[in-house]
This record gives structure tokens, C-alpha cells and sequence, in this order.
């Protein structure tokens, strides 16, 4: 072909296309068009699969009926005075760009400095600061961090329920599959001691595919505090099948008298195969700090660095200051032997020791029989014997159903434990209530004039 033949080739297929450019197109052509882009806007498997949590509708729901909110685990009492004075400090320095600008990445250096001293000395290991603490945003991301860093798709992972409602959504979210295993629960409980691992149970879920059992003491929601006995158990199937641990141990100072905080790390040969998490929006008060730890030893935090440094890649410096003073005010007052004047060892559960003890009793007034906790800010009720219109429908669990009446109709938030359980468990756990006790003695009141009404004939 001539280059004038092929000018006009050109020429001729361009005004063609320019032509049919204009042309309106087909009803079926419009839509195969419209499909094929809409085909690309399908969110992922992940997001598709991640439904919206209970706090979603239950915060909501408290919030549009102005009810007196016992259902999620905040205090909404003033921080500890030593906190506040701590952040004013931090923040009158606005020429301390150490404190102001970016940090190390994995934490820090004073924070972790100060956490792997304190640690050492709880866990009886020692913790190197710079390789075996991660500093995360919040407990949420360090557990989330531990599967992704470690679970691949098809990988099992025990859960004991009840369990906070994360650890599916996050275990599914790694590609791998959650066993959940329910504690034990004999008819009319007393106290969270009554909830029991049944060793037979776990050892007959256990496959070659069994890489983790995530461990969470105190127990969120029951407050529970695992035995010696049952922790000793637990660690030798761990070590039998080799098995990672993810120990969630946030409400690790809300211990009340007569019960003893075993940390799972401590345990003989435990450390090395497990990660430790911590929060230091639960330990000081102030969760809105939204500040926590991954600790264990460094090959188990390597995958999670990784992650860390292209997801978040550093935590707000201000905040890590200011804990990492908070831990400093503790480890000193321990060192002393000066329990009496520490928040951490003490000062907390005497606040909180005739909150949960108020609550309870008035519970017992209603006719809801509380399962006194040895741990943590939050009490299970029985609500069996309270009747209502809440039981004239079956279109969800009980306990959801009574929940919403007694947010809409009496003004008393709480939550539905029935959530904290996989379905194959929810029968038969699906007529307590959780409410939390860690609020200022307005809120109780509030409260107690609500439950009162129960027990007027």
C-alpha cells in the first residue's frame, strides 16, 4: 500500500469511529456497559463479609432514646488527676519535638523502656524494650495484627466463649477458620468462677490444622479470671500441639480482692510461643487514649512489624509519653513495695469494688441474678424470670429482644450477651443481660431508679 493508500485508510476508519461515537447505543449494548462497570465496584470478600458489630445498633440505639448507658465499657468518671496532669504537661511543651513530632515506629523509646522493665518483673522474663514490645492503636490492632501476621487461610483457632465479639470477624478476616469452644456454665451461677474449661472439649476440636487459641483474662464479658489450674491446662496442650497463644489480657488490673491475676506469660516455658496484649486505655482509665501493646518474644512481633510499619506505621507520640509517665508513676510506686498509693495494684478496685457490689444487689432486687465477677468493669445477669411483651416474637434471641425493650421502654442500655457467642452456642446463653458498673455514681443512680421498677408489685 501506497502511503496516500494508507493516509486514506486511516482517514476513512477514524471518521468511522468518530461516527459511531455519536450513535446512540443499544438498550443491551447500555446495559452489558453499565454491568461490566459496576462488576468492578463490588467491595472485597473481606469488607463483604465483616457484617456491622452490636455496637453499631446499640450505641445507636441508646443514643436515640437518651437511655442511661450501661452497655459499653467506658467509664464516664474523670480520668485519674495524675493522667490529666500528665497530658497538660505534655502538651504546655510545644517545642519538645520529641514528644510532638513522629516517634519511633514499633513504640516509644520511653514507653517500651519503662513496659519492658515493668513486665520483666510481672512475667518473671526479661523483655528486651527495642525487640519485643510493639506499640499499637489500641488492643484492637494488636490483636488484629497477631492474624494477619500469623494465620493463613485454613488455619484453625480456638476461641473460648463467651468471647468479645472481635476475634471471629478478625480470625475470618486472616482467611482462617474460628473453632469456638463454650466455657461451662452450671444452672444458676453465682459468680464468674462458675464458667469452667472442659478440657475434653478442646482436645476433641483439636486437628492438624490447630495453630492458636487466643485467651482472654479476665473474660470479657463474664469476668471470669482463669485458675492457675486451668491456665497450667490450657498451657500444656498449647506446648503438646505447639500451638501460638494470643493472650488478651487488658482487664489485667481490675482484679478484686481474693482472686489472683495469672498472667499466661509467666507460666513455665509460655513466653516464648506467646503474644501478650495490653491496653493502656483500660489500665489508666482513659480509653479515648486509644494506646496499646503487643509483647513477646521477638520472632513472634516480626511478622507483626511488618505489618505495623505500612498500615499505621507509628502511634501518636503525645499519648505515649504521657503513658509512658503513667507506667513510669507505677514501676516506681512498686519498687517501693507502695501498694496502697498505686492505682494499677489497688486504687482502681477499691473504686470500683462498691460500684460492682451496688449494681449487683439491685439486680437481685429486679429479679435478675447477677454472676458476681472476679474481674473487669462489667456483671451477666440472668433476666429469665422478667416477663414482657419482649417474649410475644421468636424473630431473634431473647436476650436481643429484651435488650431493645428495656433501651426503648424503660431507658436502661445494656448489652446482649447472646453476641458474645457463636451460633452453635447461643441456645441456652441467650437469657443474661452485660451491663458495666464503671460509671460515676450519677449514672448509677440512674440506673438503680430503672431497675426498682422491677420489683414494685
Amino acid at each position: 500500500m501506497s502511503l496516500a493508500g494508507f493516509r486514506r485508510a486511516v482517514s476513512n476508519n477514524l471518521n468511522t469511529l468518530i461516527k459511531s461515537s455519536y450513535q446512540r447505543p443499544s438498550i443491551g449494548r447500555y446495559l452489558h456497559l453499565q454491568t461490566s462497570r459496576m462488576s468492578k465496584h463490588i467491595p472485597s470478600l473481606v469488607a463483604r463479609e465483616s457484617k456491622p458489630s452490636i455496637w453499631v445498633e446499640f450505641t445507636t440505639l441508646a443514643a436515640e432514646c437518651k437511655a442511661v448507658n450501661l452497655g459499653q465499657g467506658f467509664p464516664d468518671s474523670p480520668m485519674p488527676e495524675f493522667m490529666g496532669e500528665i497530658l497538660k504537661d505534655v502538651s504546655e511543651h510545644p517545642e519538645r519535638t520529641d514528644w510532638h513530632q513522629y516517634t519511633r515506629g514499633y513504640g516509644h523509646p520511653r514507653l517500651v523502656k519503662v513496659l519492658a522493665e515493668f513486665y520483666s518483673k510481672l512475667l518473671g522474663v526479661n523483655i528486651k524494650a527495642n525487640e519485643e514490645i510493639l506499640i499499637t492503636v489500641g488492643a484492637y490492632l494488636s490483636l488484629y495484627y497477631s492474624m494477619l501476621g500469623w494465620l493463613n487461610p485454613g488455619d484453625e483457632v480456638i476461641i473460648f466463649e463467651p468471647a468479645y465479639d472481635s476475634y471471629v470477624p478478625q480470625v475470618k478476616m486472616a482467611g482462617a477458620v474460628p473453632i469456638a469452644i463454650a466455657l461451662d456454665l452450671p444452672e444458676n451461677p453465682k459468680t464468674s468462677a462458675d464458667y469452667a474449661v472442659n478440657f475434653e472439649k478442646i482436645r476433641a476440636r483439636i486437628t492438624d490444622k490447630t495453630k492458636m487459641i487466643i485467651l482472654n483474662n479476665p473474660n470479657n464479658p463474664s469476668g471470669k479470671l482463669y485458675t492457675r489450674a486451668e491456665l497450667e491446662g490450657i498451657a500444656r496442650i498449647a506446648e503438646e500441639f505447639d500451638l501460638l497463644v494470643v493472650a488478651d489480657e487488658v482487664y489485667e488490673w481490675h482484679i478484686f480482692p481474693g482472686s489472683e491475676m495469672v498472667r499466661f506469660a509467666s507460666l513455665p516455658n509460655m513466653y516464648e510461643r506467646t503474644i501478650t496484649i495490653g491496653s493502656a486505655g483500660k489500665a489508666f482509665s482513659a480509653t479515648g487514649w486509644k494506646l496499646g501493646w503487643s509483647m513477646g518474644p521477638a520472632r513472634l512481633l516480626e511478622p507483626l512489624k511488618a505489618i505495623h510499619q505500612n498500615c499505621v506505621f507509628t502511634c501518636p507520640t503525645p499519648t505515649q509519653e504521657g503513658v509512658a509517665r503513667a507506667f513510669e508513676r507505677e514501676l516506681k510506686l512498686y519498687n517501693q513495695g507502695n501498694r496502697k498509693d498505686s492505682y494499677l495494684f489497688t486504687k482502681m478496685a477499691e473504686e470500683l469494688l462498691p460500684k460492682r457490689n451496688r449494681i449487683a444487689e439491685n439486680l437481685r432486687n429486679a429479679g435478675m441474678n447477677p454472676i458476681l465477677p472476679e474481674a473487669g468493669y462489667f456483671i451477666i445477669a440472668d433476666m429469665d424470670h422478667i416477663d414482657g411483651p419482649f417474649r410475644n416474637t421468636t424473630e431473634d434471641e431473647l436476650d436481643f429482644r429484651f435488650v431493645r425493650w428495656l433501651t426503648r421502654e424503660k431507658g436502661l442500655a445494656t448489652i446482649p450477651p447472646s453476641a458474645f457467642y457463636s451460633p452453635e452456642n447461643k441456645k441456652g446463653n441467650d437469657h443474661f443481660i452485660r451491663l458495666c458498673f464503671f460509671k460515676k455514681d450519677e449514672t448509677l443512680d440512674a440506673a438503680v431508679k430503672i431497675l426498682n421498677q422491677f420489683n414494685k408489685p
